[in-house]
This record gives structure tokens, C-alpha cells and sequence, in this order.
């Protein structure tokens, strides 16, 4: 027997009863989906109930219902039709990793780089913070899909929330509602966000209910579940994206033979026709969204997108690597994005998208800088204040929401249950020196190893310190479930047969001469280091041996138009690679027995090559 409110809810708890009393079947065919609805409601003590249905009309309520709150703010129907503008409270802007725990039976199983607490006493903790917390709210019920529907490959999840801003993104970066609910047997994954602000009987709500003192965000690897407290914040609260399709999957990847990867996906077509698939790790802010919506300089190129973001990998009867992108929209940072950077992108944005913590114009449009030359007169800054010099107009990890169908050159595949076959994986951070332009591994454990050692300097995506160089191991150093060292093995075990495996690359777009400038102009020009990329991948593209890898072949690279020092853009000083060697071993050290053996011989074998170069040089 169902507790009375969830039998209630089923029937009267939706914008569209007749739809609901039709569904009811499918809710309640799942015991353990009714147990874990029962289990949140009674917990959390919601003043109602909504079970979604995903549907257009129930995203246009929401909407509707954020803009009586004064949450949504409706954008110029003209210049951005369906598109609304949301304000966070300012101190909830950005993932918060310090807060992120993986709670593993075994604390050995979370390795040295995720936070650990023991389950149970986990469970203990967030019990007393989840008693009650959503009073005076409404408890959603999202039943979501990440991947295509119906996809063996796929994963279905039920997010509980009592964010109706989460619904709304939920909406358009999962595949939601009665279509993924119709997928859903016993070993979904369970997913309980609250943003830990209970309303009091006659209290009023703020604006961005969030909560500054408790915030947690901790998966259950062995039980395949999520609890989230305290952050309304994308990263944070909606669980489909970070939380499920990166850290709990990369503990499924492992243990079922694939790879769930921080990684954009793209296809480029050389002028010959003839087409590619491509992936690339870099941590966030570091150009994934602009790579992945490319809008190619050299004429003849074509750049399309399957994926901006995230990558389950696996491999394929040909023993080949193939690629599918779980999300079904983009969440963008827009500072930096315009018509001149990223027209693609820009075009995406255009309509039906919802803006966080960007500026408002006086005529209800959005900025940010970037976007234009010089800031519009009467600006409304991204806290809700009259913009002033000097201070950011919007906050610099402001985002925007939008459905991948928006994006202008979706790639044609992006629904291809099986996956886009792989040509070349790259990676990628930002390094202001030492890392060149680009440079291909020597063999898969040599790739691994740059995966292994990649660097970036840190940006606002996360909560903390901006511009400070850390070490983000293949970009997932925020998002890997599991023991670094077991996921480096890992890696090495899928290039097992390298006859197979892509050949792996690593670019740096953000070198600086001594001034402080970029080297490279980036962009539409990055299709330059692409094309090199591609030719290497049929052995066309002349290169050089390096003791870091294969570097291009002096006036192999397309630099057609621009005038640029390319010996300062591939240019190696040798005392920063040794000083950087002797920190990637300090930092692999760290991982202890469980740092692969092969790894460390890649190491030394790299160590003498730059020792026997500068050798060389100084004679």
C-alpha cells in the first residue's frame, strides 16, 4: 500500500491531470521508484508534490511560475524570444569541489584526490539535514535519461528536487519526463537535491534559495546514488550532468570495460569530403564549448558538433574506439563568447535559452563581457545593481542553458546510439609557457601519460583560487569516482590492442610571449592545428621527433594569413619540462602502489630524452 500523499500526487499533483491519471501505471510499476519517492517525501515534508511529465507545457508553467517569483526575468521577445535571465545568490556561482565527496565503502577506493567521508556516517549527516528541509516547497519527481532512449548504452536516473530552476534546466539538458520514465526498471539511479532552505508557515522566499553553511554533494559509488544539499548551482544541482554522467559512470565505465570522459566531441570534414571524428579533454573554461560549435578560418574545413562537454567511450566490434554524447543541451560559460569569437555559438543562444548571472540592457537583452567592444549604457550588473567600471557586468563562470538541437551544425550522428567512431583524441589545458602549440604522443602509454600529467591554470568555473597552474589529470581531477591510480590503469588497459586505439594529442591555444600576449589567435584558427591533427592521423601531416613528442614539421602548419612567430609557438625550454617532470612525479606519488608501473617508465623514458637533448644543446 502507497503512503495516501504519493497516491494523492500521482493523481492531482500535475499541470495535466488527464496525462497523469493516463501515467499513473508507469510510476507506480516500479516499486522501488515508489519506495524512493515515499522514502523523499516522508524526509523532506514537501507542502506539495509534482511528478513531471517533461512536456513543453509543463516547461512553460515553471517558467512562468519563476517569473511571478521574480526568479525569471523574460527577455525582449524580439531579440530573444522564449529566453529568460536568472540571478544566483552570489554566493552560489560556481561548482564547490571542497564540498564534493565520494563516499566509498573503502577510503582507499576514493584515492587521494576525491573528499571521503565513511557512508554511513555520511548518511547520518545528510539524514538530519534532509529532515524536513523542503517545507513550504514543492517536491519534483524527474525521471531523466542520459544518452539516447532506448540505448543499451544509456542511463536513466530520478532526480528529486525542490528547485523548479532545476526542473527547468533538467528539462532542456536531460532527456526528461514520461519518455524516460517508460525506460525505467529497478536499478535506476536515485538522486536527492535539496537547495536546504525550508520555508516557515507565512515566510517569504528569496529569490535563489540556496544554503551558505551546509552544502554537500556526495555519491554513493557501490549503492549508484547521489544526494545533494544546500547549492541551486548547475554542477551542483543538476544531477544528470556532473554527479551521474561523469562520477558515478566512470565507476561503471571501470568496472564494465568503457570510459566516461570530460570530453567534447566533434566531426571535421577536410575539403575533400572525406570526415572525422574527434575528442578532446580540457578542464572548464579552457575553449571546449568554442572548439566544439568551431567556425573554421581555412576555407573548405567543416566543423560540426556531437557534444561540448561530457563522452562515454567504448569500444566496438572492430575493436575501434567509439564515442556518444549522454547531454541533450549545452551549459556554456558566456563571458568571452560573441559574433566575432563564436558565431555558432552565439546563433544557438539566440532563442529558447535560459542566462544565469549574466548583465541585463535597458532594452531586456543580455551582455557579458566579451561580447561587444565597450559595455551598453544603463547595464544592469549580473547581482542586480547598476553596473560600474571596474567591476564585471557578469559574473565570469555565467552560464547559458540551450538544447543541442538549437546548435546550427549539430553533426547528423549526434543521436546515434552505437557512436561516432574516433580518429584522434586531444587534450588540452591553459599554460602560459613550456606547452606547445601541439604535439602527438609516441605510442598509447605515452598518451596516457600526458593525460596523466595535464595541467591547467585553475579558472572560476570552480569555487577558489583563479590563475594558479594545478595539476587535472585527463581534465577529471573534479569529476573521477574512483582512485586516480585505478583510472589511469584503466586507461592503459582499453590501448591493450594499440593497433586500434587513435593516436593522442595535446594543444595548448593560450601560450603568452613575455608581454603578457597570446601567441595564438585561437578560434576559427584553431581549425589550422586541427587540419595538422587530422593529416596526422592518415600519416600526411610532416612532423619532427621531439624528446616530447611529434611536433609539425617546420611550414607543415597552415598558418595561411596570419603573422605569427611559430618558433616561439613550439619552442621547448627544456629546464621548464625538467622542472615539470620532477612535480609530475611528486604528484604521482600521491597514488602510491596504485600508480601504474608503465606510467612511471613513460616518466623516466621522457626524463632522458630531455636530459640527452639538453646535453646535446649545451655541447
Amino acid at each position: 500500500m502507497h503512503d495516501p500523499l504519493v497516491r494523492s500526487a500521482i493523481f492531482t499533483c500535475s499541470f495535466s491531470t488527464w496525462k497523469v491519471r493516463e501515467d499513473s501505471k508507469l510510476w507506480t510499476s516500479c516499486s522501488s521508484l515508489m519506495q524512493f519517492i515515499e522514502e523523499a517525501i516522508n524526509l523532506c515534508t514537501p507542502e506539495e508534490v509534482q511528478f513531471c511529465d517533461g512536456s513543453e507545457e509543463e516547461y512553460q508553467h515553471l517558467c512562468e511560475r519563476l517569473v511571478k517569483k521574480g526568479t525569471f526575468i523574460p527577455l525582449d521577445s524580439v531579440k530573444r524570444p522564449g529566453s529568460y535571465l536568472c540571478r544566483s545568490d552570489p554566493s552560489d556561482v560556481a561548482r564547490v569541489e571542497e564540498c564534493t565527496f565520494i563516499c566509498s565503502r573503502l577510503q582507499e577506493d576514493a584515492g587521494p584526490t576525491n573528499n571521503w567521508k565513511d557512508p554511513e556516517e555520511m548518511k547520518v549527516l545528510l539524514l538530519k539535514l534532509f529532515a524536513g528541509c523542503m517545507q513550504g516547497r514543492t517536491l519534483y519527481v524527474v525521471p531523466f535519461c542520459m544518452g539516447s532512449l532506448g540505448s543499451s548504452f544509456s542511463l536513466v536516473g530520478v532526480e528529486i528536487t525542490d528547485s523548479p530552476y532545476v526542473v527547468c534546466s533538467m528539462h532542456i539538458m536531460t532527456r526528461m519526463g514520461i519518455s524516460a520514465l517508460q525506460h525505467i526498471q529497478s536499478n535506476f539511479i536515485p538522486c536527492l537535491h535539496s537547495v536546504g532552505k525550508p520555508l516557515q508557515p507565512g515566510e517569504k522566499d528569496v529569490l535563489w534559495p540556496c544554503n551558505q553553511e551546509h552544502r554537500y554533494i556526495v555519491h554513493f559509488p557501490e549503492e549508484r546514488s547521489i544526494w545533494s544539499f544546500g547549492s541551486g548551482y548547475g554542477g551542483n544541482a543538476l544531477l544528470g550532468k556532473k554527479s551521474m554522467a561523469l562520477r558515478i559512470a566512470s565507476v561503471l565505465a571501470k568496472e564494465q570495460g568503457w570510459l566516461a570522459e570530460h570530453m567534447l566531441l566533434i566531426g571535421i570534414t577536410n575539403p575533400e569530403g572525406k570526415k572525422k571524428y574527434f575528442a578532446g579533454a580540457f578542464p572548464s573554461q579552457c575553449g571546449k564549448t568554442n572548439l566544439a560549435l568551431l567556425c573554421p578560418s581555412l576555407p573548405g574545413w567543416k566543423v560540426e558538433c556531437v557534444g561540448d562537454d561530457i563522452a562515454w567511450i567504448r569500444k566496438g566490434k572492430d575493436g575501434c574506439l567509439y564515442a556518444v554524447n549522454p547531454e541533450s543541451g549545452f551549459f556554456g560559460v558566456a563571458p568571452g563568447t560573441s559574433y566575432a569569437s563564436n558565431k555558432y555559438a552565439m546563433q544557438t543562444i539566440s532563442h529558447d535559452t535560459i542566462f544565469t548571472n549574466v548583465a541585463l540592457t535597458q532594452d531586456h537583452d543580455v551582455w557579458w563581457e566579451g561580447l561587444t567592444k565597450t559595455p551598453p549604457i544603463g547595464l544592469i550588473d549580473w547581482k542586480g545593481g547598476a553596473y560600474h567600471t571596474g567591476q564585471p557586468a557578469a559574473h565570469p563562470n555565467a552560464r547559458f542553458t540551450v538544447k543541442v538541437e538549437q546548435c546550427p551544425i549539430l553533426d547528423t550522428h549526434f543521436k546515434d546510439p552505437e557512436g561516432i567512431p574516433l580518429s584522434g583524441i586531444l587534450f588540452g589545458g591553459r599554460r602560459a609557457s613550456m606547452v606547445p602549440l601541439v604535439y602527438e604522443a609516441f605510442s598509447w602509454s605515452h598518451g596516457v601519460l600526458i593525460g596523466a600529467c595535464l595541467s591547467s591554470e585553475t579558472t572560476s568555473a570552480a569555487a577558489g583560487h583563479v590563475g594558479k597552474v594545478r595539476h587535472d589529470p585527463f581534465a577529471m581531477l573534479p569529476f573521477c569516482g574512483y582512485h586516480m591510480g585505478d583510472y589511469f590503469a584503466h586507461w592503459l588497459r582499453m590501448g591493450h590492442d594499440s593497433q586500434t586505439m587513435p593516436p593522442i594529442f595535446c594543444v595548448n591555444w593560450f601560450r603568452k610571449d613575455g608581454e603578457g600576449n597570446f601567441l595564438w589567435p585561437g578560434f576559427g584558427d584553431n581549425i589550422r592545428v586541427l587540419k595538422w591533427i587530422f593529416e596526422r592521423t592518415e600519416e600526411r601531416g610532416p612532423a619532427v621527433s621531439s624528446p616530447i613528442g611529434y611536433l609539425p614539421a617546420p611550414g607543415s602548419l597552415d598558418l595561411t594569413g596570419l603573422s605569427i612567430a611559430e618558433d616561439e609557438l613550439f619552442a621547448l625550454t627544456l629546464s621548464e619540462w625538467q622542472q615539470e617532470i620532477r612535480e609530475c612525479r611528486e604528484y604521482f606519488a600521491l597514488f602510491g602502489e596504485k600508480m601504474p608501473k608503465e606510467l612511471l617508465q613513460e616518466l623516466d623514458h621522457l626524463e632522458k630524452r630531455i636530459y640527452e637533448s639538453s646535453s646535446t644543446a649545451s655541447k
